[in-house]
């Protein structure tokens, strides 16, 4: 099963805006450091619009900027742009309800669901866009 990178792509595109705060950036020059299409940025970009984290501008002098502060923008803020918010899905179909397991495995999937996505949100809501930021500039900066 492939797992979705959107969201680790997303915190990368946005430390690039954080980074570069006082300009706006083009799909294509964040495309480069992700390493993927213009396009799969642009749909990205998208999604961050529609949570209010990003707002962008066409034309020459067009390109994307953040419209919070980095310290203000938490990786919840970014989970939510871009994720289900579910860190695992449910059975497509309902299991046999002839089986024991089958029966009983969809309300305890749920319930373990639950647990799961409220450990991870309270996790994400501690860290912000800037703490990330230092992190990749104290990465930069190591001895390697």
């Amino acid at each position: 099963m492939a797992k979705s990178s959107q969201f680790s792509i997303a915190i990368h595109v946005l430390a690039m805006l954080a980074k570069n705060c006082d300009e706006r950036m083009k799909s294509e020059y964040i495309a480069k450091s992700v390493n993927t299409n213009p396009v799969v940025i642009r749909r990205l970009l998208g999604n961050l619009y529609e949570a209010n984290l990003v707002v962008s501008q066409t034309g020459v002098c067009g390109g994307t900027c953040l419209t919070q502060k980095p310290e203000d923008i938490t990786l919840l803020d970014i989970y939510r742009a871009v994720s289900s918010s579910e860190v695992f899905a449910l059975h497509p179909q309902m299991p046999n309800q002839n089986c024991f397991i089958g029966k009983n495995i969809q309300k305890v999937l749920e319930e373990l669901q639950d647990k799961v996505d409220s450990a991870i949100e309270e996790k994400l809501l501690r860290i912000t866009l800037a703490d990330v930021l230092k992190s990749v500039e104290k990465e930069a900066n190591s001895p390697k």
